[in-house]
């Protein structure tokens, strides 16, 4: 999996090669082949016009995954993650911004392997895959 990292706006993200070797391993134990992934921080305003522009939904959100493509070679895509959300997550979730930036990355990935978010039981789903990555990464 070739994984890209892009900064429109600046955000602390230490060991990126070490978070690339554990996305290739979510997706390994997931099931699913990603053969390129981009990854874009960007600002509230920034990912509020793409959600407007491309998804019609007039709200902020923390992360947007777009499936670009999905061949025999397996899939490429992009997330989009606000920053600012991220970091107003971690206040309203008591965590540190280094564990929301990284659930949210998670949680991108997670839904590219097919996992949803819409119901309360899919919802409560990708929440303890989320848990389950994050503990396995900080430990």
């Amino acid at each position: 999996m070739n994984t890209s990292l892009f900064f429109q706006k600046k955000t602390s993200l230490t060991n990126r090669n070490t978070l690339k070797r554990f996305l290739k391993y979510i997706t390994k134990k997931e099931n699913t082949i990603i053969k390129d992934l981009n990854i874009i921080f960007c600002s509230d305003e920034y990912l509020l016009n793409i959600n407007r522009s491309y998804l019609n939904h007039d709200y902020n959100t923390d992360i947007i995954t777009f499936e670009i493509s999905n061949d025999k070679e397996g899939k490429t895509a992009e997330l989009y993650i606000s920053v600012d959300s991220v970091f107003k997550n971690s206040i309203d979730y008591q965590s540190t911004k280094k564990n929301e930036i990284h659930r949210v990355i998670f949680h991108g990935v997670l839904h590219l392997c097919g996992y949803k978010d819409k119901s309360k039981a899919d919802l409560a789903l990708m929440r303890s895959k989320e848990e389950e990555y994050l503990k396995k990464y900080f430990n």
